[in-house]
């Protein structure tokens, strides 16, 4: 199986947690094939026609399965780059108005020109709502704010809406889907559960808010989408894959920083050891504490059980070796170390609700 080719069009971070640097990794992580063009380095926009010029060859040749675009600083660049990635159908558009610190990192003019030109070509729009608020001159500062937001930006041309980081609840961070409207088999339009906006919280306000996160988000979701997954199911995989691995790792505080630093060694552990240990009893004998003390640590820290962030990883490995390998579902069960194909396709459909065989086979 070769792995989709994804290509992301963003800036350069010289610090690697943001930015092409980030994408490349996140990309690589999930079994993606990495395609990238460079807008910008730190806070210097190389010409639009060198940017171009990238993405043009790159589209080209390699046909791209899912394209992200992320920082762009020069409106005509944006223009110009409309008419090259208008031909993806899994186009996920996730500019970066601000970053995570609140500083502005694109003008007016920039914003005006992803709003006219790459917002009606997206598949998926991801804004957090300081974005959303510069982009639409209103303030957001109520659920009912952002569905308006995000009613607007559908309105737009984006097919799918994440808007992130709503903070009108102390200590809670929302985020919204907002999607087409999806009709029931009598034609009944469905709840908002099932179809137009759909409402989601956490309350790792740290973790999900720290420098990086949301490019990687990003691009977890535009790897997902190439791989085949519609936007809620590209959306919830990227979700669990970040949580578990950027997320968790959040700044230490006094008051939690002893379930933080037991989690943070548990998920190390989980990544050495998913191979030859799935049960949670290992983990908590490893850190010399009780399986109950554990599941209250995980509840507290990202409100999943051990069981639960276990099979998340292993998960992740194996849908990444379903997708990039030529592997037989037998040794994908004994890389994992499940004792035999038949308990790893069990584990397999229970989490996913397919078969491996099923999985792997999907466009």
């Amino acid at each position: 199986m070769n792995s989709p080719k994804i290509l992301s069009i963003s800036g350069s971070d010289s610090t690697g947690q943001s930015g092409i640097g980030a994408d490349i990794q996140t990309i690589a992580a999930l079994g993606g094939h990495n395609l990238t063009a460079i807008t910008c380095v730190g806070d210097y926009a190389l010409p639009p026609e060198i940017v171009l010029k990238q993405v043009e060859e790159i589209i080209a040749s390699l046909h791209p399965k899912a394209i992200k675009v992320g920082l762009v600083t020069d409106s005509k660049t944006v223009r110009l780059l409309r008419d090259e990635v208008i031909a993806c159908r899994r186009l996920v558009v996730a500019p970066g108005i601000f970053d995570a610190d609140g500083r502005q990192m694109v003008g007016d003019d920039v914003v005006r020109s992803i709003a006219r030109h790459l917002v009606p070509e997206a598949l998926l729009l991801m804004l957090r709502c300081k974005d959303a608020e510069k982009m639409l001159g209103i303030s957001i500062k109520t659920d009912n704010d952002m569905t308006e937001a995000a009613r607007r930006l559908h309105g737009m041309g984006a097919k799918w809406v994440l808007l992130r980081g709503g903070q009108h609840t102390k200590g809670r961070l929302t985020a919204l889907l907002y999607g087409p409207l999806q009709k029931d088999e009598d034609g009944q339009e469905l709840s908002s559960s099932g179809g137009r906006g759909l409402f989601f919280t956490s309350y790792n306000t740290d973790g999900w808010q720290r420098h990086g996160v949301a490019a990687a988000l990003s691009a977890a979701i535009t790897v997902r989408l190439g791989m085949g997954d519609d936007v809620p199911t590209a959306i919830r995989n990227a979700h669990d894959f970040i949580h578990s691995q950027v997320v968790y790792a959040k700044e230490n505080d006094e008051k939690n920083r002893r379930a933080i630093d037991i989690y943070n060694t548990f998920v190390n552990l989980v990544a050495e050891n998913y191979t030859k240990a799935h049960d949670v009893s290992f983990y908590a004998d490893q850190l010399c504490i009780t399986t109950r003390y554990l599941s209250g640590v995980t509840d507290k820290v990202v409100g999943k059980s051990p069981k639960q962030i276990i099979a998340d990883y292993i998960m992740s490995e194996a849908r990444s070796y379903l997708y990039a390998t030529r592997l037989s579902i037998q040794e994908i069960a004994d890389h994992l170390g499940f004792s035999s194909g038949v308990l790893f396709c069990k584990f397999f459909k229970a989490q996913q609700n397919m078969s491996p065989s099923e999985y792997r086979s999907r466009p």
